[in-house]
């Protein structure tokens, strides 16, 4: 007998899709910069990508309060959302530190109240691993099967893997939600600014285009000269206002 076997099929299939999961979540969240689009991007990924998982959904907190939800299938969305109770196992996983699930939800009792609910909607199995994003924000990500004692350990590390990943994924999109909108509010700033929005004006109507990208050319146009954006919209707006020579 060769004792020199390849490693079980299952085994191997376990580690390529993490590992597949893993790649496709970096690609799918890597330039996302809205939080709830990310948690509904990774939901469906995370879902899509594990054999064995019928449904994925997470639970954020902020502060300790409530601060999003997001499910594969919109008729779970309420086992992962805490205003219809905290008594789950995204709470649980939370409140220890530490993954926890049920391979059989039959029989049950750590959840007294979540687990008929996750039964009448075809639940027979989950996995919660708790996700660190920031130093605000915390959640959960929620692996549900459709059928008994299919979650085996290799979705456990999965979990954790996926947990570790996602927190630092969620938490790129959390910072770039953040300058997006500090970005956004420098902007609304500028173009109240007089001669800056009379050149921004001048742009758009030169070439057709929105404010953001009018301001974007502005800004091209300072960085190519070395001179502040203000001086680059002064001489704008004062070509533009000069007579012309008949």
């Amino acid at each position: 007998m060769n004792l020199e076997t390849s490693p079980p099929q299952v085994e191997s299939l376990g580690v390529l899709e993490t590992a597949a999961l893993l790649r496709e979540l970096t690609a799918g969240l890597i330039a996302v910069d809205d939080f709830d689009e990310a948690l509904a991007a990774l939901v469906r990924i995370t879902r899509d990508a594990l054999v064995g998982v019928s449904w994925c959904g997470f639970t954020a907190l902020r502060a300790g309060e409530p601060a999003g939800v997001a499910a594969s299938d919109l008729r779970l969305g309420g086992l992962d959302d805490l205003r219809y109770g905290q008594d789950t196992p995204a709470m649980e996983a939370i409140r220890r530190r530490e993954m926890v699930g049920a391979e059989c939800l039959a029989g049950e009792a750590r959840w007294p109240d979540w687990t008929p609910r996750a039964g009448q909607l075809g639940v027979r199995g989950v996995i919660s691993a708790p996700v660190d994003i920031d130093d605000q924000v915390i959640g959960a990500v929620n692996l549900y099967a459709g059928e008994s004692d299919v979650l085996t350990p290799g979705h456990q590390l999965t979990a954790m893997l996926l947990a570790e990943h996602a927190g630092l994924l969620l938490a790129a999109v959390r910072d770039r939600e953040r300058r997006a909108a500090l970005t956004g509010a420098q902007d609304a700033a500028l173009l109240g600014d007089g001669v800056i929005g009379q050149a921004v004006g001048v742009i758009m109507t030169q070439r057709g285009c929105p404010p953001s990208d009018a301001l974007d050319v502005l800004r091209s146009a300072a960085s190519s000269l070395s001179i502040p954006l203000r001086e680059v919209a002064e001489r704008l707006v004062s070509t533009v206002s000069r007579p012309r020579d008949n």
